[in-house]
């Protein structure tokens, strides 16, 4: 793939204890163009994660557990103008980089991906399909959906707040006051196990009650600490 004069792109992926589901997800990555530097950060995985990373020949830094820490410590590690946060249970192609660069190229200072959840069944199709309509409508992402942010952007607004949850929603809402969010409607395709394993209808009205708490000022600790309990 041609980058045309694109700004560089870096991937930073947030990893803790995924030994079980690496190996897919490695070898895709593997054969993406496009992209500058993949960089892993591992919370303290007691697995195997981090040998699998570092035997495909991955960078994987290690720092506290926390994805904004995570992140932003992926973020401090490369160079890159334009970082996009991915999930490891999400997949993504070259065609998805060119299109974070040409939205880049074109103004835009972050956006994010539709998603189509991994699952069998209508109900996985509908809960993508509200995922997408409420985030294109409030210019505000989940980390499902594939980040992305051009530098200055990233750092005009700090990087990610230091809190255990919503830490997505928070960098979204601080986002969309410096400028453009492209909404690109080529899909994610994300694994839909977090519904799988405890309910789609428990694991939906968790989410919402979680957002709806976040949105009247609770506390983000209090709100993993909620979390934590019902999972």
């Amino acid at each position: 793939m041609q980058d045309k004069g694109y700004p560089s792109l870096a991937i930073v992926i947030p990893v803790f204890n995924e030994g079980s589901i690496l190996s897919c997800a490695l070898t895709s990555l593997q054969m993406l163009a496009g992209v500058d530097d993949i960089i892993f950060v591992d919370g303290g995985s007691t697995d195997n994660t981090v040998s699998l990373i570092q035997d495909a020949g991955f960078v994987c830094l290690q720092t506290e557990a926390g994805r904004a820490k995570q992140m932003n410590a992926g973020t401090q590690y490369t160079t890159s103008d334009i970082i996009l946060y991915l999930h490891v249970d999400t997949s993504i192609y070259s065609s998805h980089i060119l299109n974070i660069k040409k939205s880049c190229h074109q103004g835009f200072l972050s956006g994010r991906f539709d998603v189509s959840l991994s699952g069998c069944g209508a109900i996985y199709q509908i809960i993508s399909f509200f995922i997408n309509l409420r985030s294109c409508l409030t210019k505000v992402s989940t980390g499902d959906q594939g980040i992305f942010v051009t530098r200055k952007a990233f750092d005009d607004v700090g990087g990610y707040p230091n809190i255990p949850l919503m830490e997505d929603v928070a960098l979204s809402k601080a986002l969309r006051k410096l400028g453009k969010a492209a909404c690109l409607r080529d899909k994610l395709v994300t694994s839909s196990r977090r519904w799988e394993q405890h309910g789609v209808l428990k694991t939906v009205l968790l989410m919402w009650k979680l957002r709806f708490l976040f949105w009247l000022g609770v506390s983000p600790k209090s709100l993993a600490q909620m979390y934590k309990e019902v999972r």
